[in-house]
Order: structure tokens, then C-alpha cells, then sequence
């Protein structure tokens, strides 16, 4: 859930370790620090708040060192504060740490009874101490680390300094993500390629167990045992210049008008314009003899899987189980022989959603990702990948991601369908070309900007409580509404079952409480619009998104209505996910939050 950064070379690393922070913003932290090997010391700056801070502390008490690590903190052990920021570090170890060592607690009981002193309260420091009293029993410093990696228990990903040490750097993995870039006579490790990439395009990724040992030439990579292992270089493409801003005020909002780019980037990845048929990559299993279908994520991820159920079971006709990666496996669901599990994870890393595949593989179940980091652990561990091609996202809100897991879902559908033999060739015709329209529709949504800037100022930027309201697939959208809402306003906001208003969530409403009501022209369309009625008749300002047909039916009620392009219901919860996105945006925008790094958020939730 935090970023790592180290560099081992012959140059100056300080101002380096910190724009290598930078571009780890995203990630979402609460500190940050660096620490050097400086003229035979482990020189070290931390701050409590963000990178900004940080770096002020080191244009004052500025160090050397051409080998060090940094670190942005989210806090998981101990409150947010210069102690318990990264790097911890004695006179003879420096480390950085993402994870959480599970069996922090025994070790430190056992160092402290040996005379170790604590000066935070995380568990990243257990490993401080337990390298150093290993080496102080004579021990070799890169054997000593061996060993006290064999003695950590749970998720970590660690970048180490020794000071006896001062030509190598060293890296090990058990859990989080790590890797490692190569340079000319200089290393880097990072906690994602995107953290490396101004320096090096060649990144190689550590699997779980590894240790490496880096230094200016090259890294080795060992196993626990000692023993080297192999493991492949990839040119990755991301680059420095992926990551900025394009001109708007945060990341979040250039990256809600990058979606009719990458919906359609996505789609053609996976369209066939002369067949104007969807064409899925080759896939180790029979699609057409799944049984069951399981669909499994966190957050808003999860959300394009709910989304994912209805179209399979609606168009494929075939069970759909939909689960929070974070309760799946602990319920021991029983799977259907030959089953298909769908995991869904834009960073690829997400620990619950990694966990969840690692118990479906041992259940036999085929094993399909959608990523959009296609050499993510998910995505090496899974059977298959459908990725999305969202590019680099640096909101924590995710907003592109989301529309594009919604395309790859939607061409999942119309594939299985035709080999499952439950879609005629001439439905199969209109809702791929209704795919085919989304990106220019998706422009058009982009339009209404200005407008919803104004009602999120006048009626949501006062309010306490929001409700969102959708039926069928516009159910997923009204979950969805509600969670961008809450992420980045801090407004207290739910999503219903537009049906389910009068079995409880009608109590709420009054004339403070705005009321979305996400309503396309389909088939529900007349039971929802009579939930508007019942929203109005209690004093509820409702805010409706429809198309022009909907909006002329509406409008005498509605409070505001914004007309979206008419599109085939098929596809409008990818058109509709984007002004929903908006009006969490101007609205967070409005009450001065901190849009693109909300607090107590991390963009990749790489622990438990």
C-alpha cells in the first residue's frame, strides 16, 4: 500500500530517491523518508505529512551517498508521525518495509529481552534489530539477512542498506510487490515499474520468496535456501512523461476525459472491424463448457464484476457468483468442477484478490484476470489475461480503470455467448457495434462538465448524506456513485437497489438529502421513474441522469436531469460511470479535499 524506491550507483541518490517518491504518490501515504550510506554512516531524513515536506527537511539538513532507499509511509502499525516513518534504522541496518510482519510481536519480545531499544512502534523495526543482533554474533551481513528473512512471517516487501555492506543493496519479496531496474553501472528496486521509470525501461520482478542481492553491476537472486534462481527481464512502457497531469488541476480529472481514449484502446484490442465481431486471445479452456462462473474483487473492481454478473447471466446464460475478494475465501465457498473464476484488479497486486486466485487454483477452477498491469502477480498466476489498457492511474478514485474493466466484461459476455450458442449472430452484431460507439458517446458525456460543476456546488458540497438510486445494472452504478462520493468529499453517501428504497432507505430522505437516480432508457425505466415519484413526494431532491427520452419523462420531477446520449442499455453503465465520476469530483474539488490522495486511502492494497 506504500512505495519503495532504492538506487545503488555512483552518483549523488538523494534528490533522486525523492522524485522517485513522487511518482509514488499516488499510491497514498501518510510519510515519507530516505536514508543513505554517507561517508560511513546511515545518514536518514523523515516527515510526517507528504513528499513536499519531506523534501523541504532535506534542502535543509541535506546528505550524500550514492546508495540509499525511501519510502512513503501508510500507516498500519503505530500513528502517522516522524518515529514511525520510514526508513527505520540503527547505526548498522537501514529498511524499508511494505506489508505487515505478521510475527512482529514474538521477535520484538525476543529482542528486547536481548537488549535491543525501540524508538517506534511498527513492526517494520523487528527487522532492524534482528539483522543487526545477527550480525552482532559475528555472522557475514548478507548471510545474517538470510537468515532473518527466514525468521519473518506474513506479507513484505523490504529494501535493506548495511552498512558493513556499503556495495550492495539488497531487495526480498514475500507477498508485496518488488521490483528491480537495470541500469548502466547503477541498480534501482521499486515497489512498482512505474516508480523506476525515468531511469530504466528494464525491470525484472521478484516472485514471492526471493532476496536479491543488488549492486552497481547487476542483482542476483536467491531463494531462502541461498540457492540462485533465473528470473526474466522485461522491457516495460511505461515512461516518466505517462505520468503527468496534461494540463489539469489533478490527475483525477485528466483522467476522466482519457476515457473515450482508452474504452476505445481497449475495445480494439479486442475488436475485429472487418468481422466487426469481438475476437477474445486464445484461452487454455473451453469457454463453452464452464458451468459457473465466479467473480471476484475489492472495491470499485468489484463493482465492474456485479456489473460483469448481470450481462453473463442476462446474454451468456450461465450462473454467475458475484464476491468481495476480502470475504471469498473465508466462507470456503464450495466450487463447481471446471468453474471459471474472474478476478479484476487494476494494479494487479490487490492482496485479498490475489489470495482469492491462489485458493481457486487449489480448487481446480480456471483462472482468467483482468489487470491493467499485465505483468502483475495476478496476471503471471492466473491462467489467462484479458488486460485493460487504461494506461498509468494515479487517482486513488479509480475512474478509467473502471470504464475499461466494464469494456473487457462486456466483450467477456458477448464471446461467451456466441460460444455458449445463446446469441444469435444479429444480437451479437448490435451489441458489438453498440461497444463501437461508446468512445465518441463517452466524448459527448464529457460535454455535460460544466454543468455538473454546478450542481455539485449548489446541492451536493452542502449536503451531509447522499442516496444514489439505479435498478439492474444501474444498481452496480449507484454502488458505484456512492463509494467515489465517499472517497474523496468524505460525504456520507449510499447506493440502493432502486426497488429496495421502500424497505428501508426511505426513512432517509428529506428535503437536505439529494437523491441520484441513475436512469437509462430500459426496460426498468418506468418502475424507476416511479421511485423518483416517491423520492419527490417526500420532499428528496432528485438528480437524474437519463438519456432525452428519459429526461422529458422525468424533468417536472427531477431537481436537475442531464441528458446523456441514447445508447443500447447494453453498454450504458460504461457511459454512465462517467458522470457519476464528475459529480464526485467537482464536488470533492468544491469542499477542498484532497482529490487525487484522500485521506486513509492507498491506491494498491497490497495487505490484509
Amino acid at each position: 500500500m506504500c512505495g519503495i524506491v532504492g538506487i545503488i550507483g555512483t552518483q549523488e541518490v538523494a534528490p533522486r530517491l525523492i522524485d522517485g517518491l513522487r511518482r509514488l504518490e499516488y499510491r497514498g501515504y501518510d510519510s515519507a523518508g530516505i536514508a543513505t550510506l554517507d561517508g560511513g554512516v546511515i545518514a536518514r531524513r523523515r516527515a510526517k505529512g507528504k513528499i513536499v515536506d519531506l523534501d523541504a527537511r532535506v534542502r535543509e539538513e541535506p546528505i550524500g551517498g550514492a546508495t540509499g532507499i525511501g519510502h512513503t509511509r501508510w500507516a498500519t502499525h503505530g500513528v502517522p508521525n516522524e518515529a514511525n516513518a520510514h526508513p527505520h534504522a540503527n547505526d548498522r541496518v537501514a529498511v524499508v518495509h511494505n506489508g505487515i510482519i505478521e510475527n512482529f510481536q514474538s521477535l520484538r519480545d525476543e529482542l528486547l529481552a536481548q537488549g535491543h531499544v525501540f524508538a517506534s512502534d511498527t513492526d517494520t523495526e523487528v527487522v532492524v534489530h534482528l539483522i543487526s543482533q545477527i550480525i552482532g554474533e559475528g555472522v557475514d551481513p548478507i548471510e545474517a539477512t538470510r537468515r532473518a528473512l527466514s525468521r519473518l512471517e506474513g506479507a513484505f516487501a523490504l529494501g535493506i542498506l548495511l552498512l558493513d555492506r556499503p556495495d550492495v543493496l539488497i531487495a526480498a519479496r514475500q507477498g508485496s510487490p518488488l521490483a528491480i531496474g537495470h541500469g548502466d553501472g547503477e541498480m534501482y528496486l521499486g515497489s512498482d515499474a512505474l516508480a523506476l521509470a525515468p531511469m530504466t525501461r528494464r525491470i525484472t520482478y521478484l516472485e514471492d520468496g526471493d532476496w536479491a542481492v543488488l549492486t552497481t553491476l547487476g542483482a542476483m537472486v536467491r531463494d531462502l535456501s541461498g540457492a540462485t534462481v533465473e528470473r526474466p527481464e522485461h522491457l516495460t512502457n511505461l515512461s516518466g512523461a505517462m505520468i503527468g497531469k496534461g494540463g489539469h488541476r489533478h490527475f483525477m480529472a485528466k483522467e476522466i476525459f482519457e476515457q473515450p481514449q482508452v474504452i476505445g484502446d481497449t475495445l480494439n484490442a479486442m475488436f475485429n472491424p472487418t468481422e466487426r465481431t469481438i475476437t477474445l486471445p486464445p484461452l487454455p479452456f473451453d469457454p463453452a463448457a464452464v458451468p459457473r462462473i465466479t467473480m471476484i474483487a475489492c472495491g470499485t473492481a468489484s463493482l465492474a464484476g456485479m456489473v460483469g454478473k448481470y450481462w453473463l447471466e442476462q446474454h451468456a446464460g450461465i450462473p454467475v457468483d458475484w464476491d468481495l475478494a476480502s470475504e471469498f475465501r473465508y466462507r470456503a465457498p464450495v466450487m463447481t468442477e471446471g468453474g471459471l473464476a474472474v478476478f479484476i484488479s487494476q494494479s494487479g497486486e490487490t492482496a485479498d484478490t490475489l489470495a482469492a486466485l491462489r485458493y481457486c487454483k487449489q480448487k481446480g477452477q480456471h483462472c482468467l484476470a483482468i489487470v491493467n498491469s499485465p505483468e502483475s502477480t495476478i496476471a503471471r498466476e492466473a491462467h489467462a489475461v484479458l488486460p485493460t489498457l487504461a494506461g498509468p492511474e494515479i487517482g486513488v478514485a479509480s475512474t478509467k480503470a473502471f470504464t475499461t474493466q466494464l469494456v473487457v466484461l462486456a466483450c467477456l459476455t458477448i464471446a461467451l455467448a456466441r460460444a455458449r450458442g445463446t446469441m444469435d449472430r444479429a444480437t451479437e452484431a448490435r451489441l458489438s457495434g453498440a461497444l463501437t460507439e461508446v468512445p465518441s458517446r463517452a466524448a459527448e458525456v464529457l460535454n455535460h462538465d460544466e454543468r455538473i460543476r454546478e450542481i455539485a456546488q449548489e446541492t451536493f458540497t452542502p449536503a451531509r448524506d447522499v442516496l444514489y438510486l439505479g435498478r439492474g445494472t444501474s444498481y452496480p452504478l449507484a454502488l458505484e456513485g456512492a463509494l467515489k462520493l465517499k472517497e474523496i468529499s468524505y460525504i456520507h453517501a449510499e447506493g440502493y437497489a432502486a426497488g429496495e428504497m421502500k424497505h428501508g432507505p426511505i426513512a432517509l430522505i428529506d428535503e437536505t438529502v439529494p437523491v441520484v437516480v441513475i436512469a437509462p432508457s430500459d426496460e426498468l425505466f418506468e418502475k424507476t421513474a416511479s421511485n423518483v415519484q416517491e423520492v419527490v413526494a417526500r420532499g428528496g431532491k432528485a438528480v437524474v441522469f437519463s438519456d432525452a427520452a428519459g429526461v422529458e419523462r422525468l424533468k417536472h420531477l427531477a431537481l436537475e436531469a442531464i441528458a446523456l446520449p441514447a445508447v443500447d442499455p447494453f453498454v450504458a453503465p460504461i457511459l454512465y460511470a462517467i458522470p457519476v465520476q464528475q459529480l464526485a469530483y467537482h464536488t470533492a474539488v468544491d469542499k477542498g479535499t484532497d482529490v487525487d490522495q484522500p485521506r486513509n486511502l492507498a491506491k494498491a492494497v497490497t495487505v490484509e
